[in-house]
């Protein structure tokens, strides 16, 4: 079934729709090889919520979540700008390939101009398909600096 979604299919996620996206949050995290946790999963986006630490935008169809995107707030230090970080994007598996992704997108590139953020960053797989989409719509891969992390390993 070809979906057509434009803006009026997405809205911002509060703390009511927190339930209509917490399968597809877990689902996204099982998918990255966590033990599935609902529980958990609607834990921590109700303290992303009500911290205001993030920006959760969804997708719909009639009633039904099939998708979302997560932003958090960064800040640059050298530019002395604020920016985003684009941490989270999931379709769920029967919606993929009908454009719902790139809205998602899209909807997180037009909040980051309308709030006047410097701009979005993500990080991705090596071999993630979706990287054609993100070149498609303008983002630029990094060249000038590589990604580190560090992890307490006690």
């Amino acid at each position: 079934m070809e979906l057509f979604f434009d803006m009026n299919n997405l809205k911002r996620i509060i703390h009511a729709q927190i339930e209509d996206i917490a399968s597809l949050f877990d689902s996204y995290r099982v998918f990255y090889k966590m033990e599935s946790d609902i529980d958990a999963a609607i834990a921590f986006l109700n303290d992303r919520i009500s911290k205001e630490e993030s920006i959760i935008f969804a997708a719909y169809e009639s009633e039904n979540a099939i998708g979302f995107v997560q932003i958090y707030y960064t800040f640059s230090s050298v530019s002395l700008e604020k920016s985003l970080i684009l941490n989270d994007i999931y379709v769920d598996s029967a919606y993929r390939k009908q454009s719902v992704g790139q809205k998602l997108l899209e909807k997180a590139q037009q909040y980051c101009v309308e709030q006047g953020f410097k701009g979005l960053a993500l990080e991705t797989a090596i071999d993630n398909p979706a990287q054609k989409l993100y070149k498609k719509l303008g983002w630029e891969k990094d060249y000038h600096c590589f990604h580190y992390f560090w992890q307490d390993k006690r």
